[in-house]
């Protein structure tokens, strides 16, 4: 039985041996075929990549010939390119070295000739010198000859000769000065004078005068009190806010604010009145009150700027130019008003240029902006009408109104007729009567210049100042200045004066010379 079992079991081993080794076999062939397939495809795939790497490497060979055939075209088109301008410049150098050798044989041609020219100059110079010492001679024998016929030397026979030449050319030009006058007077002052006094009558005018003082009315002493302060806080606050002085004294129902600003001046009034009337004084009220009339006051000045504007008919102005004509209203010019003398001199250069023909919109533009330059925001060291002319500039006025601004007191060269109207125009507005006021003592001190300046020539006796120095008589010694001369001396006075005096309007020079023969009977 055990016999059995292990012969079973013997067997079973052997068959389990037999499979084994025939699945050994079988895995062992198919562990070959699969490699030999393993080993096709890669030889395959390595024969792919093999023709592809080929391929790539001929396609950038490729390339990488075109690129160098394309940078040798380049180069070549780039090389011919310079060859075909080296040999332009070839044929320019030939040409200008031709040009220049022409050059050099004509500059050779003319300096011989000029060497020539030169040699015949040197000898006709000689041949002249030789001449001029001969008629030296002649003209020494002459002038001997003269001076032994006349008795006189030759330096007392000019002198005797320019002496007369002038005694005759100053009583020629005496002569011709009277002609020209009384011609001029006869045509154009005439029509001049008609102008003037038909635009002065035509423009009815308004006087405001104004100063540095500005008098606020009270109802009763009791207030001023209350605009001092407890240990005058108010009023340092009013003066602080302002930058007016306020001055409370004893004068009854009135307090004076002084300040040279007129707008400070009537902002400090204006605040005044409504603390004043509302009844709540105290800094910080004051302040507030300040601030609010401030804006008021601008508004104001822009509003009165738009409002004159309007009035005059005058159109396009820029805003600033607006804003400073409204300040024209708180300024003043020897108690003129300067706003209202800008008005005036607009309306009289409108009505003077329609009498001359000339556009007189233009004219009214320039004669209200003729004076801007004494209202700017900064105060430069410029003349005003210098400094009109470049804020009409800046705000892009014309040029023909810029140069009216600015000629009107001769700072500049007047290039327009409009710049000469503008100047009468101002003139005529502050020198008539009732215009504007001066210091006594600067009226008394120009008189006295008048005066002085008049006395200061050869032959002036007397000398006097009337119609409020707008007129100066001179009397002079009928024995030391002729009748021709009396001419020439009221000239030079009046060229003197506007040289060196400043003075409103024109001062009118009359040169008296009379003779007096004085007999008694006995």
């Amino acid at each position: 039985m055990e016999l059995e079992l292990l012969t079973v079991i013997v067997a079973v081993i052997v068959a389990f041996l037999a499979g084994a080794a025939v699945a050994l076999y079988a895995s062992r062939h198919y562990a070959k075929s699969t490699a030999n397939a393993i080993v096709h495809k890669a030889k395959m795939e390595a024969e792919v990549l093999r023709n592809n790497e080929t391929m790539k490497g001929k396609e950038e060979a490729l390339d990488i010939r075109t690129k160098a055939e394309k940078e040798a075209n380049q180069r070549l088109q780039k090389v011919q390119s310079s060859e075909a301008k080296l040999k332009q410049r070839e044929i320019q150098l030939n040409q200008q070295q031709g040009d220049l050798n022409r050059n050099k044989k004509e500059v050779e041609q003319q300096r011989t000739a000029n060497e020539q020219e030169r040699t015949r100059l040197e000898n006709q110079d000689a041949a002249m010198q030789d001449r001029l010492h001969e008629l030296e001679r002649q003209e020494k024998t002459i002038q001997d000859t003269l001076e032994h016929v006349s008795g006189l030397s030759a330096d007392e026979a000019r002198e005797k000769l320019i002496e007369s030449l002038r005694d005759e050319a100053r009583t020629r030009a005496a002569g011709y000065i009277n002609d020209i006058m009384d011609d001029a007077k006869l045509t154009a002052n005439k029509e001049a004078k008609r102008i003037i006094v038909e635009t002065i009558q035509r423009v009815a005018t308004e006087t405001a005068i104004e100063n540095a003082v500005t008098v606020f009315h009270i109802d009763n002493d009791e207030v001023k009190g209350r605009i001092i302060g407890r240990e005058g806080r108010n009023i340092r606050a009013l003066e602080a806010a302002t930058g007016i002085e306020i001055i409370v004294d004893d004068t009854p129902e009135a307090i004076v604010l002084s300040g040279f600003d007129p707008v400070r001046r009537e902002i400090a009034r204006l605040a005044l009145h409504q603390l004043v009337a509302d009844g709540r004084i105290h800094p910080a009220r004051i302040e507030e009150v300040v601030a609010k009339v401030r804006r008021q006051v601008e508004d104001e000045i822009i509003e009165t700027g738009k409002r004159t504007a309007i009035d005059l008919g005058i159109h396009g102005l820029h805003p600033e130019l607006i804003r400073l004509i409204g300040k024209m209203k708180y300024r003043s010019s020897y108690g003129q008003n300067l706003l209202q003398h800008s008005r005036e001199t607009a309306n009289l250069c409108a009505i003077m240029a329609s009498e001359l023909g000339l556009n007189p919109k233009k004219a009214r533009r320039a004669g209200l902006l003729h004076d801007i330059g004494k209202v700017p925001d900064d105060e430069p060291e410029l003349p005003h009408a210098t400094l009109g002319r470049r804020l009409a500039e800046m705000y892009k006025e014309k040029p023909d109104i810029c140069n009216a601004i600015g000629a009107h007191h001769d700072e500049e060269e007047a290039t327009s007729l409009y710049a000469p109207i503008v100047q009468v125009c101002d003139a005529i507005s502050g020198a008539r009567p009732g215009a504007r006021r001066e210091i006594v003592e600067a009226y008394i001190k120009r008189l006295n210049d008048l005066e002085r300046l008049a006395m200061s020539y050869p032959g002036v006796v007397k000398t006097y100042a009337i119609q409020a120095g707008r007129e100066l008589r001179v009397i002079v010694g009928a024995d030391k200045i002729s009748d021709a001369d009396t001419e020439r001396l009221s000239a030079e006075i009046a060229k003197k004066i506007q040289d060196e005096l400043t003075y409103p309007g024109q001062v009118r020079i009359t040169v008296i010379r009379e003779t007096r023969a004085v007999s008694y009977a006995k």
